[in-house]
C-alpha cells in the first residue's frame, strides 16, 4: 500500500532522516519506534504532508504523496490522529467527529449556505454515520458534551473516532497511548485491534510504549539517528543488537 524510498531530511547541518526506506503492506499493522530524536516525528510529518523531504519518494497505491497537500490526503483514504490532541474543545464530541465525516460531503458552499434539500439529506446521512462510529467506540454517553473537561482517555477515543469517520484505508496513529494509564493502554490496544479488523484498515503506529507496540503490531521498523537499524517481527526487533544498544546503551 505504501512505499517509502530513500527519505532524507536535513535541518541546516543536522540530518534528521538519512535514506529511510521501507514498505507497508495492505491490512498490515506496522509499528515505528526509536529513541527520542530518532526521526519518527519527522518521518510521520513527511507521510502526512506536514513536511517535505529533501530527497526521496512516498508512494501510496501508485500516487505520489509528496505532491499532495495535507487536506488532499483524506480524500485518498488516509487519516491520522495527533500526539498533541487536535480537538475543538468547545464543540461537542459529536461535532468533533462530524468534522472527520464532512470531507465526504459533495454539496457546494452555496447549496450549504442555502440549506437546500440535498444538503439536508447529505447531512442526515453523515450524522447517522457518525452515530455508528460513536456507538462503536462507546462515546454515545458523551456525544453532546463539549470536548473540554472530558478524561484524557476519552479524548484519545474521540480523536480515533474522528479519524474513523473519514472512512480511511490507511490510519496513522501518532503516539496514541501517550499519557494513558497502564490499564488504559491495553484497553486502547484491544480497541485498535478490533477496529483494524472491523474496518479492514492498514495501520501505522508511532509510539514509545514498547509493550503496546510489540503486542499490537505485525511488523516493527526501528529508527535511530535518522536511519532504519532494524525491521521485522516484534520478536526479531526486540532481540536485534542495534535496537538493544539504541535503547539501553553499550558499555563505555
Amino acid at each position: 500500500m505504501l512505499e517509502i524510498r530513500n527519505i532524507t531530511v536535513r535541518f541546516g547541518g543536522v540530518t534528521a532522516l538519512d535514506g529511510v526506506s521501507f514498505d507497508v503492506g495492505e491490512s498490515e499493522m506496522l509499528g515505528l519506534i526509536g529513541p527520542n530524536g530518532a526521526g519518527k516525528t519527522t518521518l510521520f510529518n513527511c507521510l502526512t504532508g506536514r513536511g517535505k523531504p529533501d530527497a526521496g519518494t512516498v508512494t501510496y497505491r501508485g500516487i505520489d504523496l509528496l505532491r499532495k497537500r495535507p487536506d488532499e490526503l483524506t480524500g485518498l483514504g488516509i487519516a491520522r490522529t495527533f500526539q498533541n490532541l487536535g480537538l475543538f474543545e468547545h464543540m461537542s464530541v459529536r461535532e468533533n467527529v462530524l468534522v472527520g465525516a464532512h470531507h465526504r460531503a459533495t454539496s457546494g458552499f452555496g447549496a450549504a449556505a442555502l440549506w437546500l434539500p440535498g444538503v439536508r439529506r447529505e447531512e442526515t446521512r453523515l450524522v447517522a454515520d457518525v452515530h455508528e462510529v460513536l456507538e462503536r467506540l462507546d462515546l454515545l454517553e458523551v456525544a453532546d458534551h463539549p470536548a473540554a473537561g472530558l478524561p484524557f482517555g476519552t479524548l484519545k477515543r474521540i480523536e480515533l473516532a474522528r479519524a474513523l469517520a473519514c472512512r480511511p484505508r490507511l490510519l496513522m496513529l501518532d503516539e496514541p497511548v501517550n499519557g494513558l494509564s497502564h490499564g488504559e493502554v491495553f484497553e486502547f490496544a484491544a480497541l485498535i485491534r478490533a477496529v483494524h479488523a472491523e474496518f479492514a484498515l492498514t495501520v501505522i503506529v508511532v509510539e514509545h510504549h514498547m509493550g503496546f507496540v510489540m503486542g499490537l503490531c505485525d511488523r516493527v521498523v526501528c529508527l535511530d539517528f535518522g536511519r532504519v537499524i532494524a525491521e521485522g517481527t516484534p520478536a526479531q526487533v526486540q532481540r536485534h543488537p542495534e535496537v538493544v544498544a539504541a535503547y539501553l546503551g553499550t558499555p563505555a
